[in-house]
């Protein structure tokens, strides 16, 4: 008789197939051909392309190719509709909202069936991964409409809000950008990615059943040119993306200047740290989720397997035996794990990838018993392993069921190998030794880390990467900061015109051979440094008569303050109660040479009462002294059996470009809540008046501001602003100095490496006023938040 393991190994699964009925009868109704949705109409259909099934390549419907007048209408609509729906107040929303959230829950199987036939993926993915947390993010958005008033205070909405996402998760991308954007108060036109826009078109009938006013949800469909038209119409106060970095880089750059609020969430190249005490059986389950969830087409997939050395060939054999059990196949079947890939395209790209890492030497394994359906678009699991940290499979964002292995020997090493990567929007860490697992989650420079878990999501539980992941956060409380806007920046002045100091000859030189040079020099590393130019530029009081020198910054300038602030990361390391310590003494040495810093500031512009100036500089400091030690994150408790840490951290190197209305003043306001949360700062001050910052030197030296923490580059602020934007180790760029070309420069520039910008503009801001200079929203500019899951219970 055979054994129950001989049994076991001749059973398999019976077919489990998932009715479409539902689903066809809903096309046939519509005649499978749609039109747009703007001011809740549908348009008659225009030029048509076709949506197609990747199981099988057979057309589901056709969509229309919207155009820009199709565009034009759809946010004429939005804006019409705008103050109506603001107007509604929170509960009036939250009502709608929580429609929406039970409609959705209640034709659910058919937004999953629609899902799978259009998108590929697997009917358990949709089903019951995809479909919960889409009505999770509308009924928690509710209630943050309900309590709007309260919990953001002193914010209104943006207004018009353009909102692009791919087509790996349609309708969850549409769930994550839709939901926060109607709560608080915004009118949206939403382009669904051209692939997969049959579930954007069932919602739209879902908004009328809930009753979504006219021109609140617009929806066009169509490639690339619709996106462009959104993005560049002057009529759109926020972009909403989700993507590839390219494109994310040309929305950038395309909307440099234009006032437009943007937040991107890009691509990604996601570690997945196995420890050698980690249970390396939930780690394999672990991984699977990982990176053959949606056959890999995740932004956050663990496509990096960094495995420490001692376990490596052991986990690499569980893996293998896993990936012979993987099952491929109709995505309608229950009992498939991985389904099809969005487009032949797409499975040419990812073929290529592989061919690459052959072709460089690299082992590549893909199950033997894996049968590929002979219609439609598939690619078998696969595991590289031997590639090096340069090859293209390690560094490229493949957007497929392909796994790259390397091992490490040290927690060190794992951490640098994690790190290696130009993105960051994720990352899993498997250890049962708690203490090493919060010792790395902190180092590993990405937006989300899970501990002992993967790809887990809620909408109370903020998303968004770092670095060329892009910025901008979906889900949670700083989620919904994204489609607001403080109600004090409305307020802000014209920027005062200040002409600009000019680099001029040396004046003559002095008869007296003993006379005191009165050339201030850089401050570099905690030390004063010559430009390396060896040039210099008069500063000349409000009167016209020169009162000193100060040095002309260049290009090497910068490079070697860089330089400087990455070898001060101890500071990002140091307790807030110290960082706030430091911030004191800073405003307390100011203080005992207040006299000092006001007479120079009458001196160079002419102010009438310059010691209110001076005292509002030190009052700033005590301000932003008192916020370090409490600017906390939260503790989420999402439905997971764990909670999710949201720790605000520091963005790194911040380059800063201060304004030259109030010198002393505006630089504090920039360069401190910078530094309170553990940045360090390149500092270019006042073009104009830039004596105030030299002569804080002194100031630093004397109040234990470790060396390279703030670093002051005198100079030209055009040609110092551009070489801060286009420097790869810095992490992001604000200028206030009131030009709309330098601002619109910055912003362009800083696409290159999606750093993150914060600029003024044409505009000023009252220095003196916190609510224009002060609180969590200079606070979110400075800082960046990481979520760390943490499961418990399980």
């Amino acid at each position: 008789m055979p054994t129950i393991n001989e049994i076991l190994k001749t059973m398999d699964y019976g077919p489990a197939p998932e009715g479409t009925k539902e689903a066809q009868a809903w096309l046939e109704q519509r005649s499978r051909t749609f039109g747009l949705f703007i001011d809740n109409t549908w348009s008659e259909p225009g030029e048509l392309f076709a949506s197609t099934n990747p199981a099988d390549g057979k057309q589901l419907a056709e969509l229309t190719q919207a155009t820009t007048d199709d565009v034009e209408r759809a946010v004429q609509a939005a804006r019409r509709a705008q103050p109506g729906w603001q107007g509604l107040g929170g509960h009036g929303r939250a009502r709608i909202l929580y429609a929406i959230a039970r409609l959705m829950q209640k034709h659910a199987r058919l937004f999953a069936v629609l899902e799978t036939l259009d998108n590929g993926k697997t009917i358990r993915e949709t089903r019951d991964a995809d479909l919960p947390l889409v009505a999770r993010h509308f009924y928690y958005h509710a209630g943050w409409a309900q309590l709007q008033d309260e919990e953001f205070a002193g914010h209104r909405p943006v207004g018009v809000v353009g909102q692009i996402v791919p087509w790996n998760f349609p309708l969850l991308m549409l769930a994550w950008k839709i939901a926060p954007a109607l709560a608080a108060g915004n009118t949206v036109v939403f382009k669904p990615a051209e692939f997969t826009s049959l579930t954007a078109m069932l919602f739209a009938e879902i908004c009328v059943q809930a009753g979504v006013p006219a021109g609140v949800v617009n929806i066009v469909t169509g490639d690339g040119r619709v996106g462009e038209a959104i993005v560049k119409h002057e009529g759109i106060d926020k972009l909403a993306f989700t993507g590839s970095t390219e494109v994310g880089r040309l929305i950038r750059e395309a909307t440099a200047g234009s006032g437009k609020k943007l937040s991107l969430e890009l691509g990604g190249k996601s570690p997945f740290i196995v420890f050698e005490d980690a249970d390396l059986d939930a780690a394999v389950e672990g991984l699977v989720d990982s990176i053959w969830f949606n056959q890999g087409q995740v932004c956050c997939a663990g496509s990096r397997l960094l495995v420490q050395e001692s376990v490596e060939q052991r986990f690499l054999a569980k893996l293998r035996a896993r990936m012979d059990n993987l099952r491929l196949g109709s995505p309608l079947d229950k009992s498939m794990d991985i389904g099809a890939l969005v487009d032949p395209v797409q499975r040419q790209r990812i073929a290529g990838l592989v061919d690459s890492a052959r072709a460089e030497g690299c082992t590549v394994y893909q199950p033997a018993g894996c049968e590929i359906p002979a219609d439609g678009s598939w690619f078998p699991p696969t595991l590289i392993t031997g590639a090096s940290t340069a090859a293209a499979v390690s560094q490229a964002e493949i957007f497929g069921p392909v796994l790259v292995a390397m091992s490490f020997r040290t927690p060190a090493e794992a951490v640098q190998l994690a790190n290696n990567t130009v993105y960051g929007l994720a990352s899993c860490v498997w250890t049962e030794n708690i203490s090493l697992a919060l010792d790395v989650a902190p180092q590993i420079k990405a937006g989300v880390v899970w501990i002992n878990t993967a790809n887990q999501f809620d909408a109370a539980c903020g998303f968004g990467g770092y670095r060329e992941s892009g910025y901008g956060r979906e889900g949670g409380r700083e989620g919904m900061y994204e489609y607001l806007v403080p109600v004090s920046e409305d307020a802000r002045p014209a920027a005062p015109v200040v002409e600009k100091s000019k680099a001029k000859a040396a004046p003559a030189a002095s008869a007296d051979p003993f006379a005191i040079d009165r050339t201030a020099k850089l401050y570099i590393g905690g030390k004063q440094a010559r430009p390396d130019g060896a040039y210099s530029r008069a500063v000349h009081g409000a009167d016209g008569k020169f009162i000193a020198e100060v040095g002309e910054g260049n290009r090497k300038d910068i490079r070697n303050a860089v330089e400087a602030a990455h070898k001060a990361a101890g500071w990002t390391k140091a307790t807030a109660h110290n960082r706030a310590q430091v911030l004191y003494y800073i405003a307390e040495n100011l203080a005992a040479r207040g006299e000092e810093f006001a007479a120079r500031i009458g001196a160079m512009t002419g102010a009438k009462n310059p010691e209110k100036e001076v005292q509002a500089s030190i009052e700033r400091l005590f301000y932003w002294a008192a916020w370090a030690d409490k600017y906390d994150g939260l503790a989420h408790q999402p439905p997971m059996h764990g909670i999710t840490v949201a720790l605000n951290e520091a963005i790194g190197v911040i380059g800063v470009v201060c304004p030259n209305e109030n010198p002393l003043l505006g630089l504090i306001s920039l360069v401190a809540p910078a530094i309170a949360v553990g940045n360090r700062v390149v500092v270019v001050p006042s073009e104009a008046h830039p004596l105030s910052a030299t002569d804080l030197y002194q100031v630093f030296d004397t109040s234990d501001l470790p060396g390279g923490v703030v670093n002051i580059v005198t100079g030209s602020a055009d040609e110092l602003a551009r070489t801060l934007a286009t420097h790869a180790d810095i992490d992001a760029v604000w200028r206030h100095d009131g030009s709309a070309e330098g601002c619109a420069e910055v912003e362009r520039l800083s696409a290159a490496s999606l750093k993150r910008t914060w600029t003024g503009g044409a505009k000023g801001r009252d220095w003196y006023s916190t609510a224009q200079a002060g609180g969590r929203a200079v606070l979110a500019h400075a800082s960046q938040v990481k979520n760390i899951w943490i499961p418990y219970g399980v």
